[in-house]
């Protein structure tokens, strides 16, 4: 017998984010949609996969043995797909890249020499974007391959895979702020001070704001805005190192910081790269942040 792929992705989208409606949202669906495609699931498979017996759907002793098999095939299928567009030889006419600011310049750099030299013929659209919104950019196909802060989940339908660097993260403020000149400082101190943060963040429930909040949607207007003296602010090392010179930024000694921040490069399944986005994700797993 054959499921539906949307079926068997709405049953493991379902497991991962606990409801129906959730996994509407995640699959850009309705809940009446998700919630068929499992019905017509549980049909053919001959029994229950969850309980709704409760507010939240809970796997059934049978959902739980089959959820396995269910990521198999779906991880088999996504497979399939990458070997056929490898296959196929076909090189993209263009290829988007959205990144975070917490790539090294260097790496940047290097990977656009490597990419030139590889694929002269192919426009490179580079993006930049942060947490959430690098996702939402894969999942509209409006970028092929995307680096982000590592996360511990992704929706279903994006492919991501723990790049071999991983990037640091400080504390910063101005020269002229009152907190430049402060020793040994404490996490819950910083929140008497305007805090300049991604704006992902502020719309995320586990990032709420115990201060005054200025945002941005990258790290490098955050930088900006921190030059300027309008708050403390974490941000990558590098992009300090590389846009702060003129008018240098100070590290604050906040316990725990600065910090080592792994990152993943993602990508659509349901679109995966082709032979240049392909190269680009390979290259960047055998990457390292210089010293």
């Amino acid at each position: 017998m054959r499921y539906s792929p949307e079926a068997l992705t709405a049953f493991v989208e379902t497991v991962s984010c606990g409801s129906f409606s959730a996994a509407a949202r995640r699959l850009r669906k309705s809940q009446s949609t998700v919630s068929t495609a499992i019905a017509h699931l549980e049909a053919d498979l001959g029994f229950l996969l969850f309980d709704r017996s409760s507010r939240q759907p809970v796997l059934t002793e049978e959902g739980k043995r089959v959820l396995g098999y269910v990521q198999a095939i779906l991880t088999a299928s996504e497979r399939l797909d990458e070997v056929a567009l490898s296959l196929c030889g076909e090189t993209e006419a263009r290829l988007t890249f959205v990144l975070s600011d917490t790539l090294h310049p260097d790496v940047l750099e290097e990977l656009m020499v490597q990419f030139d030299q590889q694929f002269p013929h192919t426009e490179f659209e580079c993006l930049i974007g942060e947490d959430v919104d690098v996702i939402d950019l894969l999942q509209k196909e409006r970028a092929q391959v995307g680096l982000i802060e590592a996360r511990d989940r992704y929706p279903t339908d994006i492919g991501a895979t723990r790049l071999p660097m991983q990037t640091w993260m400080g504390i910063y403020a101005a020269t002229s702020h009152p907190l430049a000149s402060q020793q040994q400082l404490q996490w819950d101190q910083l929140h008497t001070w305007r805090e300049l943060r991604l704006n992902t963040y502020i719309e995320s429930e586990n990032h709420v704001a115990r201060g005054p909040v200025w945002s941005a949607p990258n790290y490098l207007l955050l930088l900006s805005m921190a030059v300027q003296g309008f708050g403390w602010c974490a941000l990558p090392c590098a992009l300090v190192e590389e846009f702060a010179a003129e008018k240098p930024l100070v590290q604050l000694d906040v316990a725990g910081w600065p910090k080592a921040i792994s990152i993943d490069l993602l990508w659509n399944k349901k679109s995966p790269p082709g032979v240049a986005g392909s190269w680009l994700r390979y290259h960047l797993q055998q990457g390292r942040v210089p010293e």
